[in-house]
């Protein structure tokens, strides 16, 4: 009798920093609880490779950020992105999918535009806010766009841009869950002793420009606020450079790796000082009261000036349409201006409520439109969104007699 097996379809994944890898790996697992016979390929890091996947090479080598940053690394860059476009050639895989990383996903794309795999690009590049001119190369690199902010599907849409809105996987994170007394036990603190986070970002080339305005911030508020207790959430891709980078700081921080020990940070805070980005929107879910602080090179900084469209950096104030939480860039990222500012969010109960009342608005903004599968999640949008594309170039999964 003839023998029929289902040949698992292949998927190529691609995701460059640790904000992706989440992403990936809540993509993944979305995928497998509809195909469990998917194959996963590509690039990522230890989120994705604990659900199967095999890096082609480690995922940091791809994590850099800002202009000046990039240049001493382009030869590795060049490299890597050569092996990555081999790997594609060779395998020949079902899907394409690039999670965020436009700076290299969309080199990628851009050579492998003459291989006939369906393409998936999943986060919409921010033209929106600078680049718009960029936009008109994007209908040839990619089959679909996923975006995650509300506001970019008319934006990209007017423009000729296949996409669809699938919500913003913040709201699976797990920021808004975490137990305030858990963590003043576990690292034995006082119920009265003020939290304060600091979030200097996920790659290796932006973190040492926070650090030390972190540092001489910390030794002006100590002086209002005695007990003052910093916490700092790090990827392990990042915390040992910092531990040595604190080490002489006027206040020990606590540092905290573990995802479920930030979320229990974040609901003990009062306050945070964080990067501009996502954090923004994981702060804004568990409801801490913040200010964005951001330093990039000033060549960086120059050039970005000349070209960004939108008012403001922090994605709560894109999203809200004005300032709800401070931005504190550049010349403005001084010691004096953060302690001026986390004391005031420490302090002042009005100043946080207000914040808070506006997180809510904008939480529910980001929310996917409600799905008849599955939890109707961020993920499982995406997933289907996925699973559309690659259904209708392999007609269901393919057999072999």
């Amino acid at each position: 009798m003839p023998h029929s097996a289902i040949t698992p379809r292949v998927i190529w994944l691609l995701a460059g920093e640790a904000s992706g890898d989440v992403l990936g790996a809540h993509l993944m697992q979305a995928l497998y609880a509809r195909d469990p016979h998917l194959i996963f390929v590509g690039i990522g890091g230890p989120r994705m490779e604990a659900l199967g996947l095999t890096s082609l090479f480690p995922m940091s080598d791809l994590a850099v950020m800002g202009l000046v940053e990039v240049l001493p690394r382009i030869r590795q860059l060049s490299q890597r992105l050569n092996e990555a476009i081999n790997d594609v050639v060779l395998r020949q895989p079902d899907l394409i999918v690039t999670i965020d990383s436009p700076g290299f996903a969309l080199r990628f794309l851009k050579r492998l535009r003459d291989q006939n795999v369906p393409k998936i690009h999943y986060v919409g590049p921010q033209v929106w806010a600078w680049h718009e001119k960029r936009v008109h190369t994007f209908p040839e690199l990619w089959d679909r766009l996923l975006c995650l902010l509300p506001f970019e599907v008319e934006w990209f849409a007017k423009r000729g841009v296949a996409v669809d809105f699938v919500g913003h996987p913040v709201l699976q994170s797990g920021a808004d869950q975490g137990d305030a007394k858990r963590f003043r036990l576990r690292h034995g603190l006082s119920d009265e002793a003020p939290i304060l986070i600091l979030m200097p970002g996920s790659r290796r080339s932006e973190v040492p420009r926070l650090l030390p305005v972190y540092g001489k911030m910390l030794s002006l508020l100590k002086k209002r606020l005695p007990d003052i207790c910093p916490v700092l959430p790090l990827s392990p891709l990042v915390a040992q450079t910092v531990r040595a980078a604190v080490a002489k700081w006027p206040v020990k921080p606590i540092i905290v790796t573990e995802l479920h020990d930030k979320h229990d940070a974040f609901a003990a805070a009062g306050a945070a000082l964080t990067k501009s980005g996502t954090s923004t929107l994981e702060l804004a879910l568990a409801r801490v009261p913040m200010a964005v602080a951001y330093r990039v090179n000033p060549v960086t900084a120059f050039m970005a000036r000349r070209m960004i469209k939108v008012k403001y950096v922090a994605m709560v104030n894109l999203l809200a349409g004005r300032e709800v939480v401070p931005e504190l860039l550049q010349e403005r990222c001084t010691p004096e201006q953060l302690a001026q500012s986390a004391y005031a969010l420490l302090t002042d109960s009005d100043l946080c409520q207000a914040q808070r009342a506006e997180f809510d608005l904008i939480m529910a903004q980001l929310k996917p439109a409600a799905s008849d599968a599955h939890n109707g999640t961020p993920s499982d949008a995406a997933a289907e969104a996925v699973l559309r594309i690659l259904d209708e170039k392999t007609s269901g999964p393919k057999t072999q007699t």
